[in-house]
């Protein structure tokens, strides 16, 4: 139950990051929102392996290497899920992209990026 709340934790933090990247870049530098979702996404992505490595799992530095190409792997399905849903609710079905990547933001976070970063990231089953 700790490492779930610590993951929460971290991904809130990362999800900080992600979103005020997401708002900068549309509010003041004007860029499309797909494009700023997709950047927003990275940077949390940035952010949450290096908390969820060093201070949620624990990871130990021999491993380090392994632990980033997974993390990757496992981060570019998720840059997919946030931008292709911030598109999906975004231009499509006419909700404020702010909304549109909290929902998706939430549901990718939950469904997706938990379980695989505890089970294939960063577990030492693999």
């Amino acid at each position: 139950m700790i490492t779930f709340l610590k993951a929460n934790a971290a991904s809130l933090a990362a999800s900080l990051c992600d979103f005020l990247m997401t708002m900068l870049l549309v509010q003041v530098c004007k860029i499309n929102v797909v494009m700023a979702a997709a950047t927003g996404t990275i940077t949390g992505g940035i952010v949450n392996f290096l908390i969820g490595r060093h201070w949620v799992f624990n990871a130990g530095d021999e491993k380090a290497v392994r632990q980033l190409w997974k993390y990757a792997l496992v981060w570019t399905g998720n840059l997919f899920l946030n931008t292709g849903g911030v598109y999906v609710f975004a231009c499509h079905a006419g909700l404020h992209y702010a909304i549109s990547k909290v929902v998706v933001s939430l549901l990718v976070a939950f469904l997706y990026n938990y379980p695989l970063q505890k089970n294939f990231v960063f577990s030492n089953n693999w």
